[in-house]
């Protein structure tokens, strides 16, 4: 079961106006238009079985209606849908309760776009709550050093401390722009990392240092959808790791296992 884990798909309403921040606040171009459709032509063009599409509420007031749109996505075969929280919300226990009825497996957690910081002590109760049921997968770096970064890899390794049986996904292979920081203070230790929005900016010794220090079955492939292709973020994979067709594809599927996925 090959699964990109990092993809995003907007409803109609709103993607347009969602590329266009996504473009402003990375200066990446996307290469889709958000949509579900468009992902999964990409997705099945790319070889993948199935694809993880999260939902973030950037406010209190966007959780409810962001994780009905969660439900609605799992209908489709070919979608495992995040749901989201946010600490504003305090109702957080039934959103819980809504999203494991529905069969969600996972929420996203995005500091930046949600506005809050990775350590907010409002968080821990709902990762307390919400850790025997749910993966959490963490956007982690931008390019404000960590003090000053709502997300960092410091702050989601306290939180590993905190959780130990908590599974967290740290995206963009355990920190956007922050890479020799996520060497530092996750490599090695438990929790997955995705793939994505990472290749084109790391540097060769940081990727491989990376990859030599953490246990392979806990990096997973995530193209970032709208902003990248799938099949486009496999290759530039395989290309900078060296990683044989066998090895790309046990990658392929670490997913699969972490989410109990066949």
């Amino acid at each position: 079961m090959f699964l990109d884990v990092h993809t995003h798909a907007f409803h109609p309403k709103i993607a347009s106006k969602v590329i266009t921040k996504l473009e402003d606040h990375y200066g990446i171009e996307p290469v889709g238009n958000g949509l579900l459709d468009d992902l999964l032509l990409r997705s099945r063009r790319a070889g993948l079985d199935r694809v993880v599409v999260l939902c973030a509420a950037t406010a209190e007031a966007q959780v409810i209606p962001a994780n009905a749109f969660a439900v609605e996505l799992g209908r489709h075969p070919e979608v495992i849908p995040f749901g989201t929280l946010h600490p504003d919300c305090t109702d957080w226990q039934s959103q819980l309760d809504r999203l494991r009825t529905a069969g969600v497996k996972g929420l996203k957690l995005h500091p930046e776009f949600q506005g809050f910081w990775l350590d907010d002590p409002r968080l821990l109760p709902i990762i307390e709550e919400a850790q025997r049921d749910f993966v959490f997968l963490c956007h982690i770096g931008d390019r404000l050093p960590p003090e000053k970064n709502p997300s960092c890899p410091y702050k989601l390794a306290n939180l590993l401390d905190l959780f130990p049986e908590a599974r967290f996904i740290a995206a963009h292979f355990g920190g956007f722009m922050q890479w020799e920081y996520a060497l530092d203070a996750l490599a090695g230790r438990k929790v997955w990392v995705d793939t994505s929005s990472s290749l084109e900016f790391m540097d060769d010794a940081t990727l491989k240092g990376f990859i030599a220090k953490h246990p392979r079955e806990r990096i997973l492939f995530g193209s970032d959808y709208p902003l990248y292709d799938p099949a486009d973020e496999y290759h530039r994979l395989q290309q900078r790791t060296g990683f044989c067709d066998a090895e790309m594809e046990e990658l392929l599927s670490n997913a699969a296992a972490l989410l109990d996925v066949e």
